[in-house]
């Protein structure tokens, strides 16, 4: 027989009674009948009792998150647990990353960027890319000042001090072998110094003029082209190409690379001193008078031309009939 308290008991929602044999569901002090304990949006019973109340009503977990949970802005999954908000929506805290490098902003902050979120490097070098500046590496911050250089990216140079003294180092830093040093311990190292840029040369060396330079800094005074390695010729401290020399100062001779004062003589497409126009055997002085052969693009006396091998005989008589078919 119930005890009076149960006699006396109704359901939360119904309010009727109970008989004998009815099954009661008890929620924290709340009684129900097995069929009233339901959804108050689906009216479906609780999966394994398991529900959500707002303002004291049960949902069950579905209709609680379509009702009152939040929707992330990026997935549009409802969230459970913390929300970001941000940017005039919710978020998943995975979810509020930076729309330029996916970082995610939940606990580091973020700045509006032209309606964006951007994380605070992002930020910068958007603002510098406007400025035309740089964002220094170490800070993240802009580089207002001259920016020192160091394995390719942008740096302020009190970020750094010099490997040998310890001095804090400005923009006129030098890199070398992976380590950063002030000018003048740089120097120190015997690293020479180009002539046209003054940065260090650290592969190939190009010397001449009294100075070193990067190959493709020593150039011609006029066309600016790199010699590369061919001839070139210098006059009041500049260096020429033979094209732009010869057009400035007159023909230089082929064997001196000295200007040509007094008569020229012309011959294998090359300009001579009339005493440089020898043989390149026997250095006996020739004239245009005179019977000569080319061989390797200088003339050879008729002399020694027939001292020559036989085949190599044939190959230049050959290599002469060409060029005059042409």
């Amino acid at each position: 027989m119930m005890s009076i308290q149960l006699a006396n008991a109704v359901c939360i929602r119904c309010e009727r009674g109970f008989s004998e044999q009815e099954q009661m569901v008890n929620s924290n002090g709340e009684i129900y009948h097995e069929d009233c304990f339901v959804c108050a949006q689906c009216f479906d019973k609780f999966p394994e009792g398991l529900f959500y109340e707002y303002d004291g009503v049960k949902y069950c977990e579905h209709d609680f998150h379509m009702l009152f949970a939040p929707c992330c802005g990026k997935c549009e999954e409802f969230i459970i647990g913390r929300v970001i908000k941000a940017m005039n929506n919710n978020w998943h805290p995975a979810c509020f990353t930076c729309q330029l490098c996916d970082a995610t902003l939940a606990d580091i902050g973020f700045v509006k960027n032209q309606g964006r979120s951007l994380c605070r490097p992002c930020h910068n070098r958007e603002k510098a890319l406007g400025l035309g500046k740089y964002v220094c590496q170490k800070c993240q911050a802009i580089i207002d000042e001259e920016v020192l250089r160091f394995k390719g990216e942008p740096y302020h140079p009190f970020h750094f001090n010099c490997q040998h003294c310890g001095k804090e180092l400005t923009a006129e830093a030098r890199e070398l072998r992976g380590e950063l040093f002030c000018l003048p311990c740089h120097d120190k190292q015997g690293i020479p110094i180009c002539g046209a840029c003054r940065r260090p040369i650290e592969e190939r060396v190009v010397s001449a003029m009294g100075k070193h330079w990067h190959v493709e800094h020593f150039v011609c005074a006029q066309c600016e082209k790199p010699f590369l390695g061919q001839k070139h010729y210098e006059r009041n401290g500049l260096a020429y190409c033979e094209t732009h020399f010869n057009q400035l100062f007159g023909d230089i001779c082929y064997h001196c690379n000295g200007v040509i004062d007094g008569d020229v003589v012309a011959a294998l497409n090359k300009s001579w001193c009339v005493d440089h126009f020898q043989c390149t055997c026997c250095n006996t002085k020739l004239t245009l008078k005179n019977k000569f052969v080319e061989y390797d693009m200088k003339p050879v006396c008729k002399k020694c031309y027939e001292k020559f091998p036989l085949e190599l005989k044939k190959r230049l008589k050959k290599a002469a009939e060409t060029e005059r078919k042409l």
